[in-house]
């Protein structure tokens, strides 16, 4: 007995992975600085409240402006320096941690 094909049609992406088809759609890279930006903005800001630091008082600590400061920790401003995250860092006791890591 022959059982009917249920999905006659096949989808272009099966089996491939989300990283494969964000690289199709060519916003793989863009995909991944908002990631690491999210993460950095919600750890900066995790770090605040352990700590207790007011925006007013980690802004004067990084010598920046509270507008400067509340786009650091916008997760969705991706456009961010090394320079403001060492100063954030810093003002948190932390330090700067960089990686290059295989493609």
């Amino acid at each position: 007995m022959h059982t009917p094909n249920l999905n006659p049609t096949k989808n272009p992406h099966d089996g491939s992975t989300l990283d494969d088809f964000l690289l199709e759609e060519g916003i793989l890279e863009e995909i991944e600085a908002a990631a690491i930006k999210r993460a950095i903005a919600l750890k900066i800001v995790d770090l605040m409240r352990e700590k207790d630091v007011p925006k007013v008082s980690m802004a004067k600590q990084m010598r920046t402006s509270r507008a400067a400061l509340d786009r650091l920790l916008d997760p969705e401003n991706t456009s961010v320096t090394l320079a403001t995250l060492t100063r954030a860092a810093h003002a948190l006791g932390r330090k700067i941690k960089i990686d290059l890591v295989p493609a």
